[in-house]
This record gives structure tokens, sequence and C-alpha cells, in this order.
């Protein structure tokens, strides 16, 4: 049984004229009729058209969704960078510069024996060792962000900040001391800017059955591509609550994912889903995406906001496909980071889902701090009003 509710607009016009004017196209919009289908005169709107009050829930017939706003790869960093003893890990030029010199000394190298070499590499990464002069520097710090995957404490997990022990995030012992991936970093900031610029990278998370925000014992979540720019507020820089969200089951069928959850005292926790595709495009409009085994979620909510984090094992080919794909070496050498030092540290650090033949682990565990805006979605062939809530 389908069940929709329909969300009112929440555009008014400054002249009470064209005020009066579009009352008969607002009362037809929340009734599902079209503009060309509206008769000469309209009824009076019924009372169930009101507008909400202000302040009311946005949680309708057990449900809500939100929409991702901001997303950052989870790094624990301390002022004086000391989980960072030995320093930050050189990028490409410094890479470029050890290996080949400057092109003053007695060794002259020509363009396939230098450049083109060094890029082949990176298209090509090899788990051979570096050589002996390239040296990476791992994140030092016993202290991570992230969540306990696989229920256990092992001598190579974390505790997080405020103390629980067995955090599984082996990503930041790879990206930590990497310029690129910190809080003034270049990927830091620009992942985040190209979400929220591009609609094809939209991540919406509905969740139905929902008793109360506060909790839930038994909570479905959907996860979902969405394709509409987000609000923002009246700086720019924030994102509001209540705008809509068109849920792409064509082209984003792939990033279509079902898990349960609850909610105890405003926080959902989700049971983890066994493989899950994110959309993750960057520069230029590029069609990227992560692939994450084991993925969860963790939101504080209200019925404007989630904020928190997800958390999985990250596939680590299709995170160096990710990387090489939407970031180039020129753009890589912003933030020190050199894709071929950095594929082979994913793979001898990866700690989760190992290959059937090899046994060699494909993913390792990962954490992304997260915020969402409560949104209305819009499913395909519902045209004429905006969807608050399904079943």
């Amino acid at each position: 049984m389908t069940r929709r509710v329909a969300r009112r607009s929440t555009r008014f016009p400054g002249a009470l004229g064209v005020g009066l004017a579009l009352g008969v196209g607002l009362s037809l919009g929340a009734r599902g009729i079209g503009a060309a289908n509206a008769p000469q005169a309209a009824a009076p709107a019924p009372a169930a058209a009101a507008l909400p009050k202000e302040g009311s829930t946005r949680l309708q017939n057990g449900t809500i969704a939100y929409v991702m706003t901001h997303k950052f790869w989870a790094v624990y960093e301390t002022p004086a960078k000391s989980e960072c003893p030995a320093g930050m890990n050189d990028g490409p030029r410094e890479q470029f510069r050890t290996l080949y010199g400057d092109g003053k000394g007695p060794k002259k190298y020509t363009i396939v024996e230098a450049q083109l070499k060094r890029e082949g590499d990176l298209w090509h990464p090899s788990l051979a060792p570096e050589p002996p002069q390239l040296r990476f520097k791992e994140a030092q710090s016993k202290i991570s962000y992230g969540m306990d995957l696989d229920g256990k404490i092992g001598p190579n997990d974390f505790a997080s900040p405020d103390g629980v022990q067995g955090v599984d995030n082996q990503l930041y012992r790879v990206i930590g001391c990497i310029g690129n991936y910190r809080n003034m970093g270049t990927i830091n900031h620009f992942e985040d800017l190209f979400m929220n610029s591009y609609n094809d990278a939209r991540i919406v998370v509905e969740l139905t059955h929902v008793k109360s925000l506060e909790n839930s014992d038994n909570v479905s979540v959907n996860i979902y591509r969405g394709s509409d720019r987000l609000m923002s507020d009246s700086t720019g820089e924030g994102y509001l609550p209540g705008g809509t969200q068109h849920i792409d089951l064509r082209w984003g069928k792939q990033f279509v994912s079902h898990t349960k959850g609850k909610i105890v005292n405003g926080v959902l926790t989700t049971d983890p889903i066994d493989r899950a595709e994110l959309p993750w495009g960057s520069t230029f409009g590029t069609h990227a995406y992560h692939v994450f085994r084991g993925l969860r979620l963790q939101l504080k909510l209200t019925d404007a906001t989630g904020k928190g984090m997800l958390a999985g094992y990250v596939d680590t080919e299709a995170f160096i496909h990710q990387l090489n794909t939407s970031w180039s070496t020129h753009h890589q050498s912003y933030g020190q980071l050199s894709s071929q030092s950095l594929y082979r540290e994913i793979r001898r650090l990866a700690d989760g889902y190992p290959d059937a033949k090899t046994g060699q682990n494909t993913a390792i565990s990962s954490a992304v701090n997260v915020e969402f805006v409560q949104v209305y979605l819009v499913m395909p062939g519902e045209k004429h009003q905006l969807s608050a809530s399904r079943q």
C-alpha cells in the first residue's frame, strides 16, 4: 500500500494581488491537479491543505528523509601534528625530484624513462616495493574516529576520542599524514564542495517505520541517489531542511541499498550493508563512486538534521580508481598525495573481505564524518506532489 503526504509550497509572493492569483494554483497543486487540468474557478481549499504550523514535525506517517550536505574522511588531527612524528608525506613533485633529480645532475632521463614511467605507475599500480628513498609515513596516533566494525578489540585497533575501544579505521593510518586529506587539504575541501555542486553526487537516506526520532526499535533504512540542488541558507555556506530530492531509480539504480536500524536516545544505528556503492563525483563532473563493504550509519537525528558518521570497509581497488579518475597528478600534487605510494599502503593495511582465491584482503576499514538535512522525496512517477512518506 502506498501512502503519500503532500508537501505544501513554501514560496509566497510579496504582492497581495499575485498571492491571490496563485492561491488557486497552490490549492490545486496540493490536491495533485496540474495547471493544464485546472478549472476556471476553484473551490476553497479543504482544511487538510492548511499549512503546517511552525515547529511541527517533519516526520510524516513514520517516514522522514535526509540528504547529505557534508562529508569528510575521518582523520584525527592534533594542533602539534603529534600523530605524524616523522612529518607529512611527499607528493608527486617531491618524489619525482627524489627519483630523477632536478635535471642538473650528470645522469639525464628521457621523458619515457621519467615522466611517462611515473605516470604509468599511477595507472598500473604495483605491489612491488618502492625505491628505498621513498619512505611512506603512517599516522602513529592511538586515537581515531570510526566504529568497531568487526566486534573485536585487536592490537591494531584505535580508541575513539571519547575513549571507546576497538575502533577500526586502518585507512586513517594511510591518509592521516597526507596533506590532501587533512582539515585544510585540497581533497578534503573539494570533495565536499563538488558533492554539493553536482546533482548526480547526491546521497539520500530515507527512514520508514519510525515511531519517534527519539526511540524506535525497528527502522527500515533506504539509501538512494537524489538529483536536485541543495537548498542553501542566506549565507551560502549552509543548507536548509525542507528541500526536495527527486530519486533517481534509473541511472542511479546501482546506488540503491536497504537495511534495518534502530534509534536509541535520538541516535540512529544501522545494521551493516554487505555491499553498497555511494556516488562520489569530484572534479569536472566525474561520475565516480566508492564501494563499501559492511557499510553502516550512526547519526544523531532531529526532524531537521542528521549528523554523525558512516563507516565500513572501502574497496581498495575502487578507492584508487576513484582517486585517479577524479584527481590528476597535477591536482594530487597540491596536497602531497602520491597515488602510487598510497596504493601500496592501502593494500598492505587492508583488513577486511579477503579474496576467495588469494586470501588477500580486498577492503580497508574506514570512516567518514557526515552531515544531513531533512528533505522531501519525489519518487519516479509522482508528478504533482512531493512525497513526505511512502510505505
